[in-house]
């Protein structure tokens, strides 16, 4: 006994079955998430499509601009292959004209040759019996068919004319129908005429075919007249040509490979001796001076790996000769700055002591001990600034970085220059912003560029204020010093951070500095990972500007301040 279940509503099995044919409710919104997952799918595609058509190109770009030897291919390849195609073309055209030609004048010649035989064949041709006529016709051509010629295979069709009305005899039926009318009109006023022209075949397809017409005999003007056309299949001539279309295609696309290859081949002979001068060049370039091209035979080539070798143990010869001498330079720097600090720190000790005393002495010798304390004082500064860079060139100079809080050190900064302010009768101008701009800096350094920056905007400031303004974004911090002084040219901007450097050599020096505090100053900018900028204008005074990133060992992309005044640079745009 079999139990049947019937589903109730609301079950798995009523839920299982579609709605009005997916037109409900819930079809509709499964359709329509189905075409959303459709589009997205389109979308994500496209996309994909997308970047990887533009990693292609981007890909191919490079590789053109950076490989010599693939653009002389591309232009061998391009150039080769437009020369092959019009020869080929040119070749193609005139082998086509010459075999059809050779195939029409032997057509014609056998025609005239059928239209003799055909005159003799209707010549007592009785004019008023039809089955006389159809029998001529029909015996001509099969003769002409049986006797052959010279242009290979051929239908013949013979057509009797009386009046408006046509009699025709041929080996194949269709082919009365398919002479084309411009050709029958020819014949017909008693020309022979010929045409190129798509027929049927034997077995009802379209051919090329060679259709040559002619009058057999009769009066063009007269009730009767006889035609006879013949119609040669270019089936043989068209494979010979497919034929050759193929040889040339390949010989040409050979040609062209072939050209290209030796192009590529001459190119690579030419280009590896290069590269491997560029790689020699570059790893000279990254010290190893040892380096050397190997030399094979003796072209060209041969002459320049040579003429190489020998630029490179000239720079070997100069740049160790250079070294010796710059660590003979530093090494002497260093002990005499080491070996002058004992002197100097007696010396100092007996000008102390002259100089407490001076209120005994009398007037030119208080003067004499005031100046001698001053020279003291210059020296020492110029000896240690001689260590500081000592220890640049040596590579020994460390960054002892802590989080630092810019804006106390500018005012610090202003703090202790503001005496030096006043001998000047200059106003030293600060803005900065409201909360504290925080940096993982070396204090110290920092203070020194800074101290050197307001020094020499000071001195050369002319008595005008110096503005000093300190920013920050998200990655960076920077201060900048305007002065409006003498200024600086473009030509003296780019000396501006040499050692010992001075615009003007003739102009005394008041602050009393050593000529190394700008060069200190772009060490220690440099050490920071930071930059040191200094914009001039003869007559609008000068702006350095210090760019240091607010963590330690981050790379700097830009700067919140702008090297250029943004007050210069209004004026400017409005002019």
């Amino acid at each position: 006994m079999t139990a049947t279940r019937t589903p109730q509503p609301g079950t798995a099995a009523d839920r299982s079955t579609p709605t009005g044919s997916g037109r409900g409710p819930r079809g509709r919104a499964e359709l329509a998430r189905i075409r959303r997952g459709l589009r997205r799918r389109a979308g994500r595609a496209r996309r994909r499509a997308r970047k990887t058509l533009r990693a292609l190109a981007t890909r191919g770009v490079r590789t053109w601009r950076s490989s010599l030897q693939v653009r002389i291919g591309a232009i061998t390849m391009l150039l080769a292959g437009t020369v092959v195609l019009i020869v080929s073309m040119v070749l193609f055209s005139q082998i086509r004209d010459q075999l059809l030609d050779v195939k029409r004048q032997a057509a014609i010649d056998q025609v005239q040759a059928g239209v003799v035989y055909a005159q003799s064949e209707v010549a007592g041709i009785a004019t008023g019996d039809a089955a006389s006529v159809r029998a001529t016709l029909a015996r001509t051509v099969n003769q002409l068919l049986d006797r052959g010629g010279a242009a290979g295979d051929f239908d013949v069709v013979m057509i009797y004319r009386t009046g408006d009305r046509d009699r025709p005899a041929t080996n194949r039926r269709p082919l009365y129908t398919a002479l084309p009318d411009d050709l029958r009109a020819t014949v017909d006023a008693g020309s022979q005429a010929s045409k190129y022209d798509m027929v049927p075949g034997a077995s009802g397809e379209l051919r090329p075919s060679l259709l040559v017409g002619a009058p057999v005999s009769g009066d063009a003007t007269g009730p009767d007249r006889i035609e006879l056309y013949y119609v040669f299949p270019l089936q043989q001539e068209q494979e010979s040509l497919s034929l050759i279309r193929s040889t040339v295609v390949i010989s040409g696309v050979a040609l062209t490979l072939l050209v290209v290859g030796i192009g590529v081949l001459v190119t690579r002979l030419v280009v590896d001796p290069v590269r491997q001068a560029a790689g020699t060049a570059q790893r000279l370039a990254e010290g190893q001076l040892e380096e050397r091209m190997a030399v094979r035979g003796e072209d060209d080539l041969a002459r320049l790996a040579t003429s190489f070798n020998a630029m490179a143990d000239s720079l070997q010869r100069q740049i160790t000769q250079l070294e010796g001498l710059s660590q003979l330079q530093q090494r002497f720097t260093s002990d005499v700055s080491h070996e002058l600090r004992t002197p100097l720190t007696t010396v100092q000790m007996a000008a102390e002591v002259l100089h407490e005393a001076r209120g005994d002495f009398p007037a030119h010798v208080a003067r004499s001990a005031e100046l001698l304390r001053a020279e003291l004082d210059r020296f020492e500064a110029l000896l240690t600034d001689l260590l500081e860079i000592s220890r640049y060139d040596a590579g020994a100079a460390v960054l002892d970085s802590t989080p630092t809080d810019l804006g106390v050190l500018v005012a610090r900064v202003v703090d202790g220059m503001a005496s030096l302010a006043e001998r000047h009768e200059c106003e030293l101008q600060v803005t900065r912003p409201a909360d504290g701009v925080l940096a993982e800096v070396d204090a110290r350094r920092v203070e020194r560029i800074l101290r050197n920056l307001v020094g020499n905007a000071i001195e050369h400031g002319s008595g005008h204020p110096v503005e000093i303004t300190l920013a920050a974004n998200r990655s960076a911090a920077a201060v900048t010093v305007r002065d409006h002084g003498v200024g600086l040219s473009s030509g003296e901007a780019q000396h501006v951070f040499d050692r010992f450097w001075r615009a003007d050599p003739s102009r005394v020096r008041t602050v009393g500095g050593s000529g190394l505090g700008l060069s200190i100053s772009l060490e220690d900018a440099r050490l920071h990972g930071g930059w040191l900028q200094v914009w001039g204008q003869p007559g609008a005074g000068a702006q350095f500007r210090l760019t240091l990133p607010l963590v330690a060992g981050d790379d700097l992309t830009s700067s919140p301040l702008p090297l250029r005044p943004v007050k210069l640079r209004r004026a400017g745009a409005h002019r």
